[in-house]
């Protein structure tokens, strides 16, 4: 401890480079609005205001991220902003996320969750306080202490703040973050997942195969990517339209077959192409994928596939599509359209049908062109029969 001190002392004694006239109207009390979070994919940034920790009596290297004198968890100055910030940043790594506390939580699924039991969330918080170099008995510094937290739900269908300045400084800075845009869904055409499908503008053949992946790029390591369920449905959104379940956790198609879930930062799983009955007077099929995807930690992933974790069982596979219910309505702050989607999946209609469809039109277009070519000669003999008795009419009459 006494190391600890000698070495904070050395640091304080060549801080603080910025002066109280550079801080103008930002010398101030501190409040609870001093401290901003940034909730990253891959990283959590603080940005503490400095000038009020000034103001009582501190500078950027008194302030202390999780009671951590470690170099790589100090604080940095930055007056290169209006106002100058202290900024700690850290990475989202339960082993070098500088004391930070890693709390996982689990709730009952609702909204476009509600058939899943077990919705987990972590929670990603810690303490930035003051140090107080005085020695005596007594201090008239206060404590300033500085509290975040980042929440990440681990569910894709994918500020609060006070203070208090009594006998100490505390600033609360809570904030939602999300890691949907480290995850992706991608379509391949081979077996290797070298080969992106490209889709033709007639489609692709009914029954070929698809490969589909979901990967998640820049994630910390202590998460793997696990499919809860993936679906198809005409419409890009998941809205109150037709859909097809390709698998649940207790229900998977015939026709699909899982490659890789649950263990690694990706999942693959391939299905052939088939088409919406509802489209059958169209020229092609089209539908779009989507995935619920869940990011478990290691220890926990395979409790997760076991099938009697699901509230409802997943008996039909068709029908409105899941998370048809507005989030508003639900009470639900994830957005539906942070679900995972594919971009349109496009099969052609059954060749043969498309021949006898055609054959069957061109016979009824050749027996119109009959029928217009016998009732013309028709109505020509009624002409020229008109003509004569008119002509023989005449005649008897008029001579």
């Amino acid at each position: 401890m006494l190391i600890e001190i000698f070495f904070l002392a050395i640091t304080v004694a060549r801080s603080s480079q910025l002066t109280i006239t550079e801080c103008g109207a930002f010398y101030r009390k501190p409040e609870y609005t001093d401290i901003s979070v940034e909730c990253g994919t891959n990283s959590v940034g603080l940005a503490i205001q400095l000038c009020p920790a000034m103001y009582t009596g501190y500078n950027e290297s008194q302030l202390i991220l999780n009671y951590l004198m470690d170099p790589a968890c100090k604080g940095t100055l930055d007056t290169s902003v209006s106002p100058p910030v202290v900024r700690f940043r850290f990475p989202l790594n339960m082993t070098s996320a500088c004391g930070s506390i890693f709390r996982t939580t689990s709730t009952v699924g609702t909204g476009v969750f509600s058939d899943f039991s077990n919705i987990q969330s972590v929670n990603v918080s810690g303490i930035v306080r003051s140090f107080d170099p005085t020695t005596g008995m007594v201090t008239y510094n206060t404590e300033l202490r500085y509290y975040y937290s980042c929440v990440y739900p681990l569910e894709y269908l994918l500020n609060n703040t006070r203070a208090d300045v009594s006998g100490s400084s505390i600033a609360v800075k809570d904030n939602n973050g999300s890691f949907i845009s480290t995850l992706s869904l991608e379509l391949f055409s081979d077996l290797n997942y070298t080969k992106p499908l490209i889709m033709p503008p007639l489609g692709i053949e009914l029954r070929s195969k698809v490969y589909a992946q979901v990967k998640a790029t820049n994630l910390t390591g202590q998460y793997n990517v696990l499919l809860d369920r993936c679906y198809a449905s005409i419409s890009p959104l998941p809205t109150n339209s037709s859909f097809f379940n390709l698998f649940v956790p207790c229900n998977v198609d015939q026709l699909t077959t899982m490659l890789e879930n649950g263990v690694s930062q990706r999942a693959r799983f391939t299905f052939s192409a088939f088409r919406f009955l509802e489209q059958q007077n169209q020229t092609v099929s089209t539908y779009y994928l989507h995935c619920i995807t869940r990011l478990c930690e290691k220890s926990t992933c395979a409790s997760f596939q076991v099938c009697n974790r699901r509230k409802r069982s997943a008996s039909g596979s068709t029908g409105a599509a899941p998370g048809a219910v507005p989030a508003s309505a639900t009470g639900e702050n994830v957005p539906l359209v942070s679900t995972l989607t594919s971009p349109e999946i496009i099969t052609k209609i059954d060749s043969i049908n498309s021949k006898v469809d055609a054959l069957a039109s061109s016979s009824r277009k050749a027996d119109s062109t009959v029928g217009l070519e016998v009732a013309v000669g028709i109505l020509t003999v009624a002409c020229i029969a008109a003509v004569i008795a008119a002509v023989i009419y005449r005649k008897r009459f008029h001579v």
